[in-house]
């Protein structure tokens, strides 16, 4: 993997330190500020490896036989295609099922599609 910077905000939650990186809108945590450097390091590249091994939408929308007008038709973007598939019942957070795009994220929970 290459290697290449990014900006973190640290800030403390209770007792827990939470690292957030903005442009990816990655975040982690740990108990010590130290071990919440550390485990947003593992939190981005694992981002890093899974967005890679996802595709873009352009390749997503291929694979499927479709082409991005068609897409942009019935959606508009990425965004609103997750509101209806929260709508839908189709996405779970530590599997549990949302049924509104009011639920809101934890630090530490993942977003399965």
């Amino acid at each position: 993997m290459r290697d290449f910077s990014f900006d973190t905000h640290i800030f403390k939650e209770g007792d827990t330190y939470v690292a957030h990186v903005p442009a990816l809108d990655v975040s982690s945590c740990g108990a010590t500020d130290d071990e919440a450097r550390h485990n947003i390091r593992d939190a981005v590249r694992g981002f890093l490896a899974a967005s890679a091994e996802m595709g873009t939408l352009s390749d997503i929308l291929e694979e499927a036989g479709l082409s991005t007008g068609a897409f942009y038709r019935h959606f508009a973007g990425k965004d609103a295609l997750l509101v209806v598939l929260v709508a839908d019942g189709r996405v779970t957070v530590d599997g549990r099922t949302l049924a509104s795009r009011s639920t809101r994220l934890a630090v530490g929970q993942t977003l399965v599609v």
